[in-house]
């Protein structure tokens, strides 16, 4: 036990060692509260006395949530060393949570953006007083749990750390070598005499290397057999990265170094995400300091991307879901098109429904007013043409266990199967997500297609009682031309009746084809049909296959072996039967891998082919319909448009009737024979009274006009159509 005034600690209590000083977890005399107590070793009093008072002075200064909090600078009862009362961060580094095998390809996105958005406040502080890290690295950020039960991370271990004027640089060498900026490098790790200065971006470079780290599991830059054994390669790669490029790395011994532009397709972050933080990453690990962004620049990106909202679509043609990063001011036409470049779906193309029902955005409607989504419950994207299904990436299988027994060996291949394991979870995790979406949107455009069926079917039936009323009308007309012709008032008119009479006869005549196709279309709902939803069910997995908890289980197995044999590898040499258990243990993680594998391939991965088989398929079907439907409504539409003319036409001329029948009566002409004074009366109130039933029928028709234009792509839409969209909107 040791102790200061305040507090006291047990020495087995390690929480962390360094050069000049080792963390231990310790409690208050009084309150018994939990603190990091930081106990300086004899090394540190070898440096010069203002460098060992820097920490002191630096952490005084700071007061953030994103900072490891100092509490008190104490000394130890009988060395008289200094001791620093820190906050205590029960969670461990983000290290430790890169550790664990489950994020062994990376953080999950909405952790990632924690990070990120917590270590970029913290640096914005240390930036409000000037000071320079010297040392970020996940081991450097600490993890809480929130009162709102998120992880919040804080930076520590300001042993490195110093004041800095804007323009000032510093020539001292501290930071871990994966994490140095190259500069840095080359002069501490290769021992190369320098005149080299430093400025403070160089804090810059270790934050590239560090979110790099998290969003992929891996570090950017990676020599054959790692950066600690091959130090030159890995000068080479930092110092010759390509510009724009975010990694290096060499699979092979004296192989050429393969770089790239992007996250690798293992990486957990969604392609929205990886296409904002991409061009910070690039911009930021630039070895030449004359390129690298500065501190302003790097905190206006990252707190563009931390402002951003997401939204969440599931292409379903494409079975893909996508993140879409946007401003809550940004309007729909660009949440649109930024959509037509994540899918490849023009915007046109783009019909977008939501909880069942279509979603009509506005083009200069924002972002804040859209449908709250989530993973589970995302706007739903269906293009108007044929698009190819993209699905899921599928991780190839493990290594192989090295047979011998190798204590070293066996703790790298015992983490590789952990992470693999993991990513197979959370694979699994994730296509049983996309297929309950992919039936979702399928159960969703079923019964939004039988609505388009429903309305198209009331339109059938009016054009259909509008052919008929026009039929009427013109025979009464015709009639009523035929009584003027038998009065010997010959009219010009009779042949254009006629005329349009054959027509309104033809154009009903064509109904009949019609008719047929929409029973064909019927007969696609009727159960058994192939537009019924009963494949679902009968292919892929489900939730109730627990198909993800089963290699959870295994994955936990995998775990703590792996944890077992980070301690045999501690221990250098371990006794007979130790050993012994160390061999029965490495021969259960291959068998727990193999389970986890075969169950992932036999069942997730086969069946999930599968069902994206079945629904690009039934996809297929459905575009077909969609076209039947839309070819319906427009040839109604048409006829429509054809009788309606005829209709107008009609009244028009039985308006003229009464004008052309009283000049001839007063001209001394005799039709009373054929025309009685009743006659001709009861002639004019019929055709006012027929006038009021168009008028009607024409008003009626207009209103229920807009159904068409919701069926049909824009650039299929008449002029009159679009003027009452416009007034929709």
């Amino acid at each position: 036990m040791q102790s200061t005034t305040n507090y006291l600690w047990l020495i087995s209590d390690l929480l962390g060692q360094g050069a000049t000083a080792n963390v231990y977890r310790g409690r208050h005399k009084k309150t018994g509260d939990l603190y990091a107590v930081k106990v300086f070793n004899n090394l540190s009093f070898l440096r010069p006395l203002d460098v060992q008072m820097r920490e002191f002075e630096v952490l005084k200064k700071l007061n953030h949530k994103n900072i490891v909090k100092l509490f008190a600078v104490e000394e130890e009862s009988n060395t008289h060393h200094k001791v620093l009362v820190m906050e205590y961060c029960p969670c461990g580094s983000l290290y430790t949570v890169l550790e664990e095998s489950s994020n062994a390809y990376g953080l999950p996105e909405d952790e990632f953006l924690l990070v990120l958005h917590d270590v970029v406040a913290g640096m914005n502080h240390l930036r409000e007083y000037g000071i320079v890290h010297r040392d970020i690295k996940p081991g450097n950020i600490m993890r809480v749990i929130g009162e709102e039960g998120r992880s919040v991370y804080k930076l520590t271990d300001f042993g490195a750390a110093r004041e800095l004027e804007d323009d000032e640089q510093f020539v001292s060498l501290y930071g871990t070598e994966e994490y140095l900026h190259p500069d840095m490098y080359e002069r501490a790790v290769l021992r190369k005499d320098h005149q080299k200065k430093y400025g403070a971006t160089v804090d810059l470079w270790s934050i590239g290397v560090t979110f790099y780290h998290a969003a992929t599991g891996s570090l950017p830059f990676r020599p054959f057999e790692g950066p600690r054994r091959n130090k030159e390669v890995m000068y080479k790669i930092i110092t010759e990265k390509p510009s724009g490029t975010i990694s290096g790395h060499q699979k092979s011994e004296n192989g050429k170094i393969e770089w790239s532009t992007e996250m690798p397709v293992s990486c957990s972050l969604s392609k929205g995400l990886q296409s904002l933080l991409t061009p910070v990453l690039a911009n930021i690990l630039e070895a030449d300091q004359e390129k690298c962004w500065g501190f302003d620049q790097f905190f206006a990106e990252t707190n563009d991307i931390l402002h951003r909202t997401v939204v969440f679509v599931f292409s379903l043609q494409q079975a893909t879901l996508h993140h879409i990063y946007i401003h809550e001011y940004n309007t729909a036409a660009l949440f649109q098109e930024l959509l037509s470049r994540r899918t490849s779906i023009p915007q046109h193309n783009q019909e977008l429904l939501y909880e069942g029902r279509r979603l009509v955005l506005d083009p200069n409607r924002q972002a804040m007013s859209f449908p709250k989504t989530s993973t589970d419950n995302p706007i739903m994207l269906v293009s108007r043409e044929s698009v190819a299904t993209v699905g899921a990436h599928l991780r190839r299988p493990p290594p192989k266990v090295q047979p011998r027994y190798d204590l070293d060996l066996d703790a790298s291949y015992a983490k590789t199967f952990a992470g693999d394991v993991g990513h197979l979870w959370k694979t699994s995790e994730s296509l049983l997500v996309y297929q309950e979406l992919v039936r979702k949107g399928v159960r969703g455009l079923i019964e939004l297609m039988k609505e388009d069926y429903g309305e198209i079917l009331h339109k059938k039936s009016e054009v259909f009682h509008l052919c008929n009323y026009c039929t009427q009308i013109l025979e009464k007309t015709e009639q009523l031309f035929e009584v003027l012709i038998q009065a010997n008032m010959m009219s010009s008119e009779y042949d254009e009746i006629s005329d349009m009479h054959k027509k309104v006869l033809r154009v009903s005549s064509s109904l009949e084809p019609l008719e047929r196709t929409s029973q064909d279309i019927k007969s696609k709902f009727l159960p058994g049909g192939m537009l019924t939803d009963g494949w679902l069910q009968q292919v892929g997995t489900h939730p109730e296959d627990r198909n993800v908890e089963k290699i959870k289980v295994l994955l936990d197995a995998i775990t703590a072996i792996y944890q077992q044999f980070k301690k045999d590898k501690a221990e250098r040499r371990l006794p007979y039967n130790e050993e012994q258990i160390h061999k029965f243990d490495k021969q259960k993680l291959v068998l727990h891998a193999s389970k986890a594998r075969s169950l992932f391939t036999e069942e997730c991965a086969m069946k999930y082919r599968l069902f994206i088989s079945k629904s690009e398929e039934w996809l297929r079907k459905v575009h077909h319909v969609k076209k039947q439907l839309l070819s319906l409504s427009g040839q109604l539409m048409s006829i429509e448009k054809e009788v309606t003319m005829l209709l107008e036409r009609a009244i028009k001329l039985q308006e003229q009737l009464p004008q052309k029948v009283l000049p001839l009566v007063s001209s001394g002409m005799k039709p009373q024979a054929y025309l009685s004074q009743n006659t001709l009366v009861e002639m004019t109130l019929g055709m006012k009274k027929l006038k009021e039933e168009m008028e009607g029928v024409v008003k009626e028709l207009a209103e229920n006009n807009h159904f068409l234009e919701r069926l049909a792509p824009r650039t299929h839409i008449h002029t009159h159509t679009d003027r009452l969209d416009q007034n929709d909107r």
